[in-house]
């Protein structure tokens, strides 16, 4: 649904659109939005989502439109109206219409698009449709490229990787204006009234899906929708778990990684809570480590610092306390350099947050890395999905966990050594094992003054999650 929050005015996309033309200079681009894909017969279709990059700069989600971009003007084309729209889909905007919800001047039939491009040619942001009006007319546009950094676009080549066009929109999308940060917020007033819910819905004897429903439930009724395939699950060990057949038993931690998306823009948010409503003194002492690690993350939120600086200081965090809990032996500083820390925290801190929950990772590291850096060799470090120096409007995940996954502690190459040298303590590390997933994870707002935590609603303080468990 796309009535959770009011439509930003067209000045809005104005101001978006003209940003990108003016990287561009006198070059045309051309963003799709996308269209719906067939389950299993062309009118049975799986719901739709506009692509995000035209969403940023249109507003209104239009199935197969194309907007072109060039210079100060630009053009969007849409499918026109069929004549059993009415009666299938309900009254469509007109052309006029659609001019006044985007403030594009001039808005086109699709078909005429192709006959354009074949005259003028344009950069563009994915796969072009076949240019061939009579077969094509409502042929969808692929949205899967792949963005390495080193291809050099091909001037007026319909089918090269335009990285000019790739960048104008990454600067455009890094930091978010206040419409963009209006929306994030109305999708978190969503994923807190979820993560409430099903902390209360939680007890023993139930399926994980029941806790599923009751978080979704809040979604839907506030009229947003999933932003991602929530992970509710006792096996918190699996990092992108999306199966919910399980019973909760007492003694069980529930992971629950679930956001809500208002008009595309997304909210990602982890809890961790006791199935029995009361953490083991083995889980509480993990829980509390990842917390702190989480904390101490989002107090270095702020312009200017590195990312992969911020992601350095929650393995230290971790790597500290697990070395007080008696898993770890050495200078925290040391294990973190050598990678052991990654055995228990094995992925990056966080991510970008935008229209995409990871945002604009259809453009690759491209978007995620500065110029010049790329990720690292080492295990663990290498899945860091962000590595620019923050600045204020960036919007970016804070989410450490502990893990203990068999595959990684059973691998003699990649744990075995850490285990022979003594930096992890196998016999201590045993006694943890009612302690499978641990993860605790912020929406965080980079302003001039430091870290706003607009996921800051919901409990985190060990007491406070246990208080809330099993209440309904």
């Amino acid at each position: 649904m796309l009535d959770a929050v009011p439509t930003p005015p067209a000045a809005v996309f104005r101001r978006r659109r003209a940003a990108v033309a003016a990287r561009l200079g006198s070059r045309r681009a051309l963003v799709f939005a996308g269209g719906p894909r067939g389950r299993n017969y062309p009118a049975n279709v799986y719901p739709y989502r506009c692509g995000s990059h035209f969403l940023y700069l249109v507003g209104t989600p239009l199935p197969d439109a194309v907007l072109l971009l060039a210079g100060e003007r630009s053009e969007l084309f849409v499918m026109p109206p069929d004549a059993s729209d009415a009666l299938w889909h309900g009254e469509v905007a007109d052309f006029a219409e659609l001019a006044r919800l985007t403030g594009i001047e001039r808005v086109r039939p699709l078909p005429e698009f192709y006959e354009e491009i074949l005259k003028h040619g344009a950069h563009h942001l994915a796969t072009l449709p076949s240019l061939d009006p009579h077969t094509c007319a409502r042929q969808r546009a692929c949205l899967d490229r792949r963005w390495p950094d080193d291809v050099t676009p091909g001037v007026g080549s319909l089918d090269a990787v335009d990285l000019e066009l790739a960048d104008a929109m990454i600067a455009a999308r890094l930091c978010h204006d206040d419409h963009a940060l209006a929306a994030i917020r109305t999708a978190l007033e969503a994923t807190t009234a979820g993560h409430l819910a099903g902390m209360a819905a939680t007890r023993p004897g139930i399926l994980e899906h029941e806790v599923r429903a009751a978080i979704e439930r809040e979604f839907t009724s506030r009229g947003t929708e999933c932003a991602y395939n929530s992970i509710v699950t006792v096996h918190g060990e699996v990092l992108h778990n999306n199966s919910y057949h399980r019973c909760l038993e007492a003694g069980d931690l529930v992971l629950a990684d679930a956001g809500a998306e208002s008009r595309g823009w997304a909210s990602d948010v982890t809890r961790t809570w006791p199935v029995s409503g009361v953490f083991s003194p083995t889980q509480r002492a993990l829980y509390d480590v990842v917390l702190a690690a989480n904390e101490a993350a989002i107090a270095m939120v702020r312009p200017g610092v590195r990312y992969r600086d911020v992601h350095i200081e929650a393995s230290r965090v971790l790597a500290r306390g697990l070395v007080d809990c008696g898993i770890f032996r050495g200078d925290p500083d040391g294990l973190v350099e050598r990678g052991v820390h990654a055995m228990l925290f094995p992925h990056g801190v966080g991510h970008l947050l935008g229209l995409d929950v990871h945002d604009m990772e259809d453009l690759g590291d491209r978007a995620g890395y500065a110029p010049g850096r790329s990720r690292s060799q080492q295990f663990g470090r290498g899945f860091l999905r962000l590595d620019r120096d923050l600045c204020a409007g960036m919007v970016v995940t804070i989410e450490p966990g502990l893990y203990l996954v068999d595959a990684i502690l059973r691998d003699e190459t990649l744990c075995g050594p850490f285990f022979r040298d003594g930096s992890i303590d196998r016999g201590r590390l045993a006694q943890f094992a009612d302690v499978r997933g641990i993860r605790i994870e912020d929406d965080v707002l980079c302003t001039p003054t430091g870290p706003v935590v607009l996921s800051a609603a919901i409990p985190k303080a060990a007491d406070q999650v246990c208080a809330l468990v099993g209440t309904r």
